[in-house]
């Protein structure tokens, strides 16, 4: 587990010198905490001599308050000093790993659960800061300590040194022992934690759904399932860690035992003073911290590995698309073209697109019509790569999108998705989502553009209402209408409706697509539909069909023509005319 911490090496790196002001403060308590029992043998032998003087007495004392108050300091310096060295470790490893999930493909999110990664985020970083932190601790104070101690008793107490010290490595080779299993442990314990949070977070995302299935008794007793096997898993790692603790303090126990009967003994018979006998008792408490940091430390730096492990398994994760070396900013208003594309997702046999191949000129509207599981989403994912696309099959302004760079490619795109996401913030906020500072008169006239803007004079607070989590509030229309905001906002070169208005009546659709064609004039724009009434409004219609282009001309043409488009407008038709 160790050699996880690697990844961490340029962070001691650049709190080096946290570090060391927070080992020379714990050097320093520790130095304090050592030179106190001395004191206290020194005052004790001078008042058992029979001759007090209080001055001097009083002097030492003072000293101990002195030495003590150092102490104090000390132990406040090397807990801001080392702790706040691991906390900005911890955040800027936490950042890291945020920025790292943000450049991550989409087929990466369909192999890991959220409830994993916000696990790996919060709980796994805890234990990596506490490892960073509180762990360096326990070993610097531990080997210091221990070493100094030992070298102590065996200097000035040689008649007691071998037997009290006899238990020891009985002590030592335990917690070795035990530390074995303390990394798989904890690794099992994280992993149910993982799952846990998984499972409520999907149970809370989709409330709706299971309360419309009245599924709460059957989703609770797998939530009750998961959180026995979470506490299992945790019990397991406390009865290894339990019976640590108390076999130590044991070994503690005897060590003061044999104090007790051979220091007291050599105390009756002149070997060693009292004072001796107090400074020895005191050494051997001292003595026992170091013994329980030793686990303290095993404990920490196995969980912090662990838990490191499952970060470093996602920072070395690769992003399946990448911008190229040297790619090319900025794509000019040209036309979209698409040569022979056929595509097919990883670990299936079916290919989601076969040989489409078509011309979208500047300013030219294209209509895109099919069944679902024609292809339709995937042709407009690969525009912008948000689906790595094979290369020499899709060109914008004459250059393969593969030369461009990611984020200038995809900024020239809006696109509407089927699915809309709300993020919970206001309904301002949210149409604002893609474009920064966004000043109120350009949000308004988004909205307006949208239809959005009449249900938003409706709210109680207009566009400062809050929508609640992924705009529980609102109803389908409305999220629709708000994320044709979002997108109209940006002004892109190329503008894509991913039968975004699926969700909105037919009149409020003519509405939209009269303010749409007439904002958009000039501009590049692809709606997909399963509404001939929405497609009209198209220059170029294409028809997919299992992947491929099996229909392709104008509202007109394919109207004349025997075809899906046609079949579809007639009982679309007789759809409208039986609801007149």
């Amino acid at each position: 587990m160790l050699k996880e911490f690697r990844t961490l090496l340029p962070y001691y790196k650049t709190y080096a010198g946290r570090y060391a002001m927070g080992f020379l403060f714990l050097f320093i308590t520790d130095a304090g905490q050592l030179y106190l029992p001395q004191l206290i043998r020194s005052v004790i032998d001078h008042i058992s001599a029979g001759n007090v003087d209080l001055s001097l007495v009083g002097m030492k004392v003072l000293f101990m308050v002195g030495i003590a108050f150092l102490v104090a300091v000390g132990r406040f310096g090397w807990r801001y000093y080392i702790h706040g060295a691991s906390r900005k470790i911890e955040k800027r490893l936490r950042a890291r790993l945020f920025g790292h999930l943000l450049t991550l493909s989409p087929s990466f999110y369909g192999r890991i659960s959220t409830g994993d990664l916000m696990a790996r985020a919060t709980g796994d970083m805890h234990h990596v800061r506490m490892a960073s932190g509180m762990g360096f601790v326990a070993l610097f104070d531990g080997l210091f300590m221990t070493l100094f101690i030992i070298a102590i008793i065996v200097f000035q107490f040689p008649q007691l040194a071998l037997i009290v010290l006899a238990p020891f490595p009985l002590i030592t080779l335990q917690v070795l022992g035990i530390g074995r299993f303390l990394g798989r442990l904890f690794k099992a314990v994280q992993e149910g934690y993982a799952s846990l949070s998984s499972h409520v977070q999907e149970a809370l995302s989709g409330i709706l759904v299971l309360k419309a299935f009245v599924r709460e008794d059957s989703n609770l007793k797998v939530f009750s399932g998961k959180n026995e096997d979470y506490k299992h898993r945790n019990l397991a790692l406390v009865r290894l860690w339990g019976f640590a603790f108390p076999m130590i303090h044991f070994l503690g126990g005897i060590v003061t035992l044999l104090l007790l009967r051979f220091g007291g003994m050599s105390v009756l018979e002149g070997g060693m003073s009292p004072g001796d006998f107090v400074a020895a008792m005191s050494y051997l408490a001292m003595l026992i911290w170091p013994m329980l940091g030793m686990g303290f430390t095993v404990n920490m730096l196995e969980r912090g590995g662990a838990s490191l492990a499952r970060i470093n398994a996602i920072l070395r994760e690769e992003p399946e698309i990448r911008s190229p070396e040297e790619g090319v900013c900025c794509p000019q208003a040209g036309p979209i073209e698409v040569r022979d594309l056929s595509f097919t997702y990883p670990g299936s046999r079916v290919p989601a697109l076969r040989n489409v191949s078509f011309t979208v000129r500047p300013g030219q509207t294209l209509g895109i019509l099919g069944r679902t599981g024609s292809g339709k989403s995937t042709l407009i994912r690969l525009l912008p790569r948000l689906l790595d696309t094979p290369p020499g099959t899709v060109f914008i302004s004459g250059r393969d999108v593969r030369e461009y760079e990611l984020s200038s490619l995809r900024s020239s795109f809006g696109i509407v998705p089927q699915e809309t996401f709300l993020f919970s913030s206001t309904l301002s906020d949210n149409i604002a989502f893609g474009v920064d500072d966004a000043p109120r008169e350009a949000v308004e006239a988004a909205a307006e553009a949208s239809t959005i803007s009449r249900d938003i004079r409706l709210f109680p607070h207009g566009y400062e209402t809050e929508v609640g989590e992924r705009g529980i509030t609102l109803s389908g229309g409305q999220k629709q209408r708000i994320a044709i905001s979002r997108a109209l906002l940006t002004k892109p070169e190329i503008l894509v409706f991913d039968d975004a208005l699926a969700s909105v009546d037919t009149s409020t659709e003519e509405s939209i697509l009269e303010g749409f064609i007439d904002l958009r004039r000039g501009k590049t724009n692809i709606l997909i539909s399963h509404r001939v009434s929405t497609l009209k409004f198209a220059d170029h219609i294409i028809v997919l069909e299992e992947g491929a282009i099996v229909q392709a001309g104008t509202h007109e043409e394919l109207i004349a023509r025997e075809g899906f488009y046609a079949e579809i407008a007639n009982l679309q038709r007789l759809e409208e005319e039986e609801s007149a």
